[in-house]
């Protein structure tokens, strides 16, 4: 019976995941806890187990392309322009963000929420992926010391949040990227 249960605690888990990447498309982040278990045909309880936290279920929902993000960081470190691909980078995650409908906020640090001991775990694989990234580009001189990866993380979640009503929001985060990058320059 132990090996059913633990099948069944997986399909229970992808099923909840699936039905909550569909509630928050549809609905955001505030999508109804009880009406993703209620479509999932499992109890709140069941969620709950799985994910705790409304922060977990983001998490979980954006782990996937949080990876994808980390992988292209490493397949960009170390080639060409330090500072071109670290804007490569970053112009991914703006994509990512904006496309994630109202996702963006599961890559904020919220430090009175978070569980300190355990953090955003999507912000803190973002930023150990990055940081080869940075740390290049201001060896050579084209970003400035002092940058975080958590400051560039945080620019990009601000300019996505304030551009998601826009008519355009791509265009519109892409622009205000576009506009802070230049005070990524190292002053001369």
């Amino acid at each position: 019976m132990p090996d059913r249960q633990r099948a069944d605690a997986r399909r229970n888990y992808a099923r909840i995941l699936a039905v909550a990447e569909e509630e928050v498309a549809a609905h955001g982040t505030g999508a109804s806890l009880e009406q993703i278990a209620r479509t999932a045909g499992v109890g709140s309880g069941t969620v709950r187990r799985h994910f705790p936290t409304r922060r977990a279920l983001l998490e979980a929902i954006s782990q996937k392309r949080v990876e994808a993000l980390c992988v292209r960081a490493h397949e960009l470190t170390g080639t060409g322009d330090s500072r071109e691909a670290l804007l490569e980078w970053l112009s991914d995650v703006v994509t990512y963000c904006v496309s994630a409908r109202e996702l963006a906020d599961a890559l904020v640090y919220d430090y009175a929420e978070s569980d300190p001991a355990r953090g955003n775990t999507c912000s803190a694989a973002l930023e150990v992926a990055a940081e080869p990234l940075l740390r290049r580009a201001a060896q050579d001189g084209k970003v400035a010391t002092g940058v975080t990866v958590a400051d560039l993380l945080t620019l990009i979640v601000g300019i996505v949040l304030a551009t998601e009503h826009y008519p355009d929001p791509a265009a519109a985060a892409g622009r205000l990227f576009r506009l802070a990058v230049a005070g990524l320059s190292p002053q001369n």
